[in-house]
């Protein structure tokens, strides 16, 4: 796979501008911006100041020492406070789940692969919110095989050069849903299945505007939708926003993968970038069914430490011209609060023991990717627990030197986004953790 800045595919082919918001500037102005939506941006660490970070194992005045109090007292608690105060309440699996289909199993790429499509309809309509899979899988494999499930900015057809797979749709800037642009090979956002299928791994996709549509308003045409009563326009201020509704069909996906009898459904990892890199870890840490999460570039709102004022922050993220319907309504209460019960770091420990590696750029101030690496080290008492190693050091590592174990975190030299060589690194973390 190859995602080589997203964004500015998405402004080249002007199918989804709405993706490019006033944060891009961040990552392509020679200038970082001094205000956003207003709200001025601190890149100064001398200004970041002091702050306390709330111990995750700290549960009424006592130390938790044990696996098994963290699982059943202190975990529920940090999931319950993540899903009423940041991401919202998502409702069970549907009852009218279904799935279709329609590409059994077709050979592709050069007899590599074995390439599968499937059609999940949320509820019993056909003509309501429905998302397609497509699902590589090393070929002539003789069991059940391991598989990431990468979600994705673009339409599956318009991330391979693969003429078998189905035209998709995507969300144009006006809000509508056209046709997809075609594979572009010189394009900088393309999904490359060989180095995983020769490791035995497979590799699946789905386009998050099939889950629901990236913009403000985008609830009348998403699987929230299916929730509403007649009249109602709007969730309750601790239900889901948009990144609920992406992370809440993953674990559709999921649904799926566990009645296919070539997936081994217990070793499925999560991958998404940006806002989808926030969306991988709410999946993770909510469904346990997954066995890990590669989050790239996720920033606040993801693993960054919002009590640090670096770079992006809680309130610009909800300010009214952003991404607040991303978010439950709650949310907006933290903006500019530096005493709230929780932070980052105990969303990643959430994850303990899975594997769950973190992967940033080294300029890319907007996501603080300091911020990520503190969250990692702050989240490691918890991966002790089990007996996993976390990141054991309190000294940043230099780009391109991977650390940590079963909790991990990576830092490429550049920006914004996966380029080609984080990969590797993720190929492997792979292979060491789910082979």
């Amino acid at each position: 796979m190859t995602i080589r800045f997203f964004l500015a595919f998405a402004v080249g082919a002007g199918v989804c501008l709405l993706l490019c918001p006033s944060w891009v500037q961040a990552q392509v102005a020679s200038k970082p911006p001094e205000a956003v939506a207003g709200i001025p941006v601190n890149y100064n660490e001398e200004l970041v100041g002091t702050y306390p970070l709330p111990d995750p194992l700290l549960a009424n005045g006592k130390t938790i020492t044990d696996a098994a109090t963290w699982n059943k007292q202190r975990r529920p608690e940090i999931r319950n406070w993540f899903e009423q105060n940041v991401y919202g309440r998502a409702p069970e699996r549907p009852r009218k789940l279904r799935f279709e289909v329609f590409d059994k199993g077709t050979s592709a790429f050069n007899g590599k692969a074995t390439r599968k499509q499937v059609t999940v309809y949320f509820s019993e309509r056909n003509d309501g919110p429905k998302m397609d899979l497509l699902v590589y899988l090393p070929a002539g494999a003789a069991k059940p095989v391991p598989l990431v499930l990468n979600i994705n900015f673009l339409a599956n057809s318009s991330l391979v050069d693969d003429p078998g797979v189905r035209p998709g749709q995507v969300w144009n800037k006006d809000k509508q849903r056209v046709p997809a642009p075609g594979y572009n090979p010189n394009g900088p956002m393309k999904l490359t299945i060989e180095p995983f299928l020769t490791q035995g791994i497979g590799v699946a996709t789905v386009y998050y505007g099939d889950i629901e549509p990236d913009f403000d308003g985008g609830i009348k045409h998403g699987v929230r939708s299916l929730y509403l009563k007649a009249g109602q326009d709007k969730v309750a201020p601790d239900e889901w926003g948009a990144i609920g509704a992406w992370s809440w069909g993953l674990s559709r996906a999921l649904d799926y993968f566990e009645q296919d009898k070539a997936v081994d459904a217990k070793r499925v990892a999560l991958l998404g970038a940006s806002r989808l890199g926030k969306t991988v870890l709410w999946a993770g840490a909510n469904d346990p069914r997954f066995a890990m999460v590669i989050a790239s570039v996720s920033g606040e709102g993801g693993a960054a430490i919002s009590r640090r004022n670096y770079g992006e922050t809680i309130a610009h993220l909800v300010a009214p011209t952003r991404y607040a319907y991303q978010f439950c309504q709650n949310y907006q209460q933290l903006a500019n609060r530096t005493d709230a019960p929780m932070d980052s770091h105990m969303l990643v420990a959430l994850l303990a023991p899975r594997p769950l590696l973190l992967q940033t750029g080294s300029t890319d101030y907007w996501s603080d990717p300091k911020g990520e690496f503190l969250a990692a080290v702050a989240a490691t008492p918890v991966y002790r627990l089990f007996g996993k190693q976390g990141v054991e050091t309190s000294v940043m590592p230099a780009a391109s030197q991977k650390t940590g174990q079963t909790l991990s975190y990576y830092m490429h030299e550049g920006g914004h986004g996966i380029i080609a060589s984080d990969y590797e690194v993720f190929a492997e973390f792979i292979r060491v953790h789910l082979l």
